[in-house]
């Protein structure tokens, strides 16, 4: 009985993720990222309150891993002093499944008070919210259904919202052309950073 409730589950996380809209906002999330950090040295501020918080602080160390300096701002904290983490050039990406959470749609107010150019992108399940309205790009879940046994607890939203970071992630890695030895620079201890030292000892090869 549990293994096929496990299974039921697993089909159902799997499907979200195959319902997540593919369109040309992430090819503008792409872009802005590429202009603001590569091109004009800025950097990535991932924010996001609750479990979307903790999916922001997971982006933001995979993107300064591979290649594109990232940092995560928590939405209150910002209000305390932290929002000084913000610098021209800098670009915002505001995670809220429900696009209307106070503390981002504070943190935007704030952020655009500090930095009026400040740029945002946003990842959230409801493309006509508050939040969204403020990006310039716009990547939606799909609005899953949580499996959650309440549909409450942020489960299948949180899986949606990681893997659109993980497509982000890989997609700029291309871009910029980030190799083995790039991987290698970052990661000097541990498992991945003997991995990625043979692998880039055999790209010289």
């Amino acid at each position: 009985m549990i293994l096929e409730e496990i299974k039921s589950l697993l089909a159902t996380e799997a499907e979200a993720i195959k319902n997540i809209p593919v369109n040309d906002e992430f090819g503008k999330a792409l872009d802005i990222i590429h202009e603001q950090v590569h091109q004009k040295k800025g950097k990535l501020i991932t924010s996001g309150m609750g479990k979307a918080g903790q999916i922001a602080i997971n982006m933001a160390t995979t993107f300064s891993s591979t290649g594109t300096p990232a940092v995560f701002l928590h939405p209150s904290e910002a209000q305390h002093g932290d929002l000084g983490v913000i610098q021209e050039n800098d670009v915002m990406l505001l995670i809220s499944n429900s696009g209307k959470t106070r503390e981002i749609i504070e943190l935007v107010e704030l952020a655009r008070g500090l930095r009026p150019h400040v740029r945002f992108i946003v990842i959230t399940s409801i493309k006509e919210s508050l939040l969204a309205e403020a990006a310039e790009a716009t990547l939606h879940t799909g609005n899953p259904q949580e499996v959650c046994a309440l549909g409450l607890t942020p489960t299948t939203s949180t899986t949606t919202m990681t893997v659109i970071g993980d497509i982000l992630v890989v997609l700029l890695m291309k871009r910029i052309g980030f190799t083995n030895h790039d991987y290698s620079l970052r990661h000097h201890g541990g498992y991945l950073g003997d991995k990625s030292r043979k692998a880039a000892s055999l790209d010289k090869k």
